[in-house]
């Protein structure tokens, strides 16, 4: 029986101190703005940001007392970005509530969500069981990804025009969001056990073919992508799944022709999409040309790129913004208010947290001698920074809009627990041993 020996994790500890600040200056702020007045700052106005502080403080500690040894950067960028996000929940239900009930309990919420989530964080991460298990039935979590998508498209319900989620009596699910990570799960199993396999090639006379045998189940999730696109109407998650699918293809063979071939066909797919259905339609003509209809299909963009330009480089400050004036700005135009009130700067710091917490995801990947580890991590991050840039993307119109949330950032308790599992995950790789 090995022996744990406790270790104080002070990296961690220390870092971790700069998202619990950042949640409590924020929550002050906006108090202050609302009240005009400093004196409107009390504990009772702080109490979600030092809950969040003291539960993030307790879990470096504990992961310290069980000994774990894994990464000790990947939670306090976590946590910046999920303080970030309580911030600008708070900040949308102060302006908001007295036009909607909705959003009068959306803070309370949020925070159950992102207590949970923590929850959810750190047991992946301190568990003392082997992910072989996910190697075990990778089969298992192929058929469950295709179970969630069919379930959807039988008992979903249609958000504005796109089928997305399925309500269990008061709550609803989006069952995308646990598909993303049964799906890199899978990915990551099939491609370690075949990855010299699908890495070859076999000669027919003059022309070098893919073994389209082993690539079958490939095939498979291709076209279970393109099933969300065309028949759930889900441009965000059919783009979200094509790019995981092809980031971990690429990182198992190295071959670019798959990653070509993939766009083509895809970009074929998203072709008919614009073609066959108008939802697509018109965020393509929202992309190109919101002002052509600035009152009806464009007005959401049209307020998203004013608030951007009114942000300016330092932003109107926190509390000073008018993110009512953009609909659903508390899920996909979340980036939107963060650059009016907090500027180019404070989107360029979003930027760069994205950034930290993807790139340490692939050292944690690299860092693992085990295929099946290596590739497991390196998806995990990838689906973090395809989600961040596909909705980014969007908002600052590099690409059409698309309905998914900005990871850790935007309202969602689906999007926000998936994600914490994505990063208790990323912990629990790094803190393995480096076998074969």
């Amino acid at each position: 029986m090995v022996r744990v020996r406790p270790r104080v994790r002070w990296v961690e500890a220390q870092l971790l101190m700069l998202p619990a600040l950042l949640a409590v200056i924020g929550f002050a702020s906006i108090a202050i703005a609302n009240q005009r007045s400093v004196d409107a700052v009390s504990p009772v106005q702080l109490r979600p940001a030092l809950i969040v502080g003291g539960l993030l403080l307790m879990m470096s500690l504990l992961l310290g007392l069980v000994g774990f040894r894994g990464d000790q950067v990947l939670l306090p960028v976590t946590a910046a970005l999920a303080a970030l996000g309580l911030v600008m929940v708070e900040r949308f239900r102060t302006a908001l509530a007295p036009s909607s009930d909705f959003y009068a309990g959306i803070g309370d919420r949020h925070l159950i969500y992102l207590v949970a989530g923590f929850a959810i964080l750190f047991a992946a991460a301190a568990t003392p069981r082997s992910l072989e298990l996910f190697q075990r039935y990778k089969y298992t979590a192929l058929l469950a990804s295709l179970a969630l998508l069919l379930v959807t498209f039988i008992f979903g319900t249609d958000v504005g025009g796109a089928r997305l989620w399925i309500a269990v009596g008061p709550v609803q699910i989006q069952p995308s969001e646990i598909v993303k990570v049964t799906l890199v799960i899978f990915l990551a199993a099939y491609l370690a056990e075949k990855r010299d396999l699908i890495g070859s090639s076999w000669r027919v006379g003059f022309l070098r073919l893919p073994p389209i045998p082993y690539l079958a189940p490939m095939v498979v999730m291709w076209a279970a992508s393109l099933l969300v696109l065309v028949v759930l109407n889900d441009l965000g998650s059919a783009l979200l799944f094509f790019g995981i699918f092809l980031v971990m293809l690429y990182a198992a063979s190295g071959r670019p022709v798959y990653v070509l071939t993939g766009l083509v066909t895809f970009a074929v797919a998203c072709w008919l999409a614009y073609i066959l259905f108008d939802r697509i339609g018109i965020r393509v003509q929202n992309w190109l040309d919101p002002w052509r209809d600035p009152l009806d299909t464009g007005y959401q963009q049209v307020q998203s790129d004013y608030a951007l330009a009114s942000g300016g480089v330092l932003g109107t400050g926190l509390g000073q913004g008018q993110p009512w004036r953009i609909p659903a700005v508390h899920t996909d135009y979340v980036f939107s208010a963060i650059g009016e009130e907090l500027g180019l700067l404070g989107t360029t710091a979003v930027l760069i947290l994205y950034l930290v917490l993807v790139m340490r995801g692939f050292v944690v990947g690299l860092r693992s001698l085990n295929a099946f580890n290596r590739l497991l991590a390196t998806g995990l991050a990838a689906t973090i920074g395809l989600q961040a840039l596909i909705i980014i993307g969007g908002v600052v119109r590099l690409i059409p809009l698309t309905g998914i949330t900005l990871p850790f950032v935007s309202y969602g308790g689906s999007s926000l627990l998936t994600n914490c599992l994505i990063v208790g995950l990323l912990l629990r790789i790094s803190g393995l041993r480096r076998t074969r």
